[in-house]
């Protein structure tokens, strides 16, 4: 890998290409596993006799899990090597799938999520680090891209993939599908992955680790309860996330005691790193937090099929596939801070559409501002992930993708929280129906709740006027929580400002012995 990654051809060769294919198989298993569980959360009430806040703990507890272990994998790469390590991880991630097609219980698939999840928590970071290491400074941008495919097509392939089997076969197929993947990306991990280097042992940051895997775990619970509860003040929410925050506050300033802490926060003084992370945290929170809602516009509006609802969600994965290969060629070869900003103006363009939603807004419309937004996501993350790691030391790359996951994991349950709060609200100010109740928990069911049920084929005795106010009401509700994500896509104008406008100068090789230096950086007016 040494030679390869000295080298540093302009091209990715073959050997550098069988690397990518073993990350974007475990890329695969992790992503797709999230967006594809969330489709079947309705089958999994019927099948365990659940309520909602129950099953949404499949969900939940698989990201406490990766929040809980992503910490750990910059000192566990260092410490075993990335190729043990990814191994082990693929191992996890296949036994928590099988073992979930088993459960017979919602208690017994929750734990097995959570299994899963310690098993994909390691899979991005570890596959960051493996594919930074293996392309050398001059190719980060091309293979970031590659890594990239599955992080933006999970959210749209997902519901596809998870609707056809759960109407297809049953729900046990959604996990039991990983079996195959998960056995390949085995045996080609072990074959196409290069062996790991004997690295001198460093001391294991426990204090550190006491501090920062609960501080994450606690504060995204409470973060996570924030939609069901529907208020900060009820203390499952606020109690959870001060005594998180205290605690990730607490491992901050401890962090610069140790020589070797759990998490590197010192690695922020390089400033590249620093605004691509925070330019990145931003992005996600808006993009990332608004982007589960768009199906759930086609699904609680339009009444569409959760397969159908996928499919429409195809033109921003198809936009992302045509992008992203041309991003990360410009990513390697012009400073990220010329092109950024234009993907980022395609986002806003597609998104300012959604903000306007009815009940009978044009398909060809909205598909279309998808397929713009698609092609400013191509051009988006992934050079920004690219700036990032450039300017890291081989040896940092491990701690520096731990970082930049780490924060992906926060900014995504915060949007995705903040998003489902405003929506919740904004529909529970619906009309109430009177003498019309449901009879699970008694509670009054409103027109806007009555149209969403009745969308899905429930008997309700309605007239058509109320389904029409009540749909249109839902309709005003998702076009409010909308005009919301956009204004946070237009502050991510403010940290990509930042982005640097000259070309990195790469210190990617600057730790490996025999390696070639990074060339003089070269200006581009």
């Amino acid at each position: 890998m040494t030679s390869q990654a000295a080298a540093a051809p302009d091209k990715l060769d073959a050997t550098v290409l069988k690397i990518a294919g073993v990350v974007v198989l475990g890329a695969i298993m992790s992503i797709l596993d999230i967006t594809v569980v969330s489709v079947a959360l309705p089958t999994f009430q019927t099948e365990f006799d659940a309520t909602y806040a129950q099953v949404a703990w499949t969900m939940t507890g698989y990201t406490l899990a990766l929040a809980t272990v992503i910490p750990l994998s910059g000192w566990a790469a260092d410490r075993f090597g990335t190729k043990r390590l990814y191994m082990l991880a693929i191992l996890l991630f296949t036994l928590g799938s099988v073992l979930c097609a088993t459960a017979d219980s919602i208690g017994q698939l929750i734990a097995y999520r959570v299994l899963q999840g310690l098993g994909g928590g390691m899979l991005m970071p570890l596959g960051m680090t493996i594919m930074t290491r293996a392309a050398g400074p001059a190719r980060i941008g091309r293979l970031m891209a590659v890594l990239g495919i599955p992080m933006l097509l999970g959210p749209i392939g997902g519901p596809i993939l998870g609707g056809w089997l759960i109407d297809a076969a049953s729900w046990h197929w959604i996990f039991l599908i990983n079996l195959p993947i998960g056995a390949v990306a085995l045996v080609y991990a072990y074959f196409a992955l290069p062996k790991d280097s004997n690295e001198p042992s460093q001391s294991f940051d426990f204090v550190g680790m006491l501090m920062l895997s609960p501080g994450l775990a606690l504060f995204l619970y409470g973060v996570s309860s924030l939609p069901e509860t529907g208020t900060i003040s009820a203390p499952r929410v606020w109690a959870t996330m001060l005594v998180g925050a205290l605690l990730v506050i607490g491992f901050v300033f401890y962090s610069f005691k140790p020589r070797h802490p759990l998490l590197d926060l010192r690695l922020f003084r390089n400033r590249n790193l620093t605004v691509a992370t925070v330019s990145l945290f931003v992005f996600i929170i808006a993009f990332m937090g608004a982007g589960l809602l768009f199906p759930s516009y086609f699904l609680q509006v339009r009444g569409e099929s959760t397969l159908h609802a996928g499919l429409l969600m195809a033109p921003q994965g198809i936009g992302a596939m045509l992008t992203m290969p041309i991003a990360g060629t410009l990513a390697d070869r012009i400073p990220v801070g010329r092109t950024v900003p234009f993907a980022m103006a395609l986002i806003a363009a597609g998104f300012l559409t959604f903000t306007q939603v009815g009940t009978d807004t044009s398909y060809w419309l909205l598909c279309g501002s998808l397929f713009v937004m698609g092609l400013g996501m191509g051009g988006t993350m992934m050079p920004i992930m690219t700036s990032a790691l450039r300017t890291l030391t081989s040896h940092d790359t491990a701690r520096g993708s731990t970082l930049v996951n780490i924060l992906q994991q926060i900014g995504s349950s915060v949007g995705a929280a903040i998003m489902s709060v405003i929506l919740t609200s904004q529909l529970n100010g619906s009309q109430a129906i009177p003498g019309l109740t449901d009879p699970r928990d008694g509670e009054p069911i409103t027109e806007a709740g009555a149209a969403i049920a009745v969308q899905h084929g429930a008997q309700l005795p309605i007239d058509q006027s109320t389904f029409e106010r009540g749909l249109a009401f839902v309709a005003d509700s998702f076009a409010t929580t909308f005009w919301v994500g956009f204004v946070l896509v237009l502050c991510t104008f403010i940290p990509i400002a930042f982005l640097p406008r000259r070309r990195e100068v790469s210190h990617l090789l600057d730790d490996v012995p025999g390696a070639k230096a990074a060339p003089a950086p070269t200006m581009i007016h």
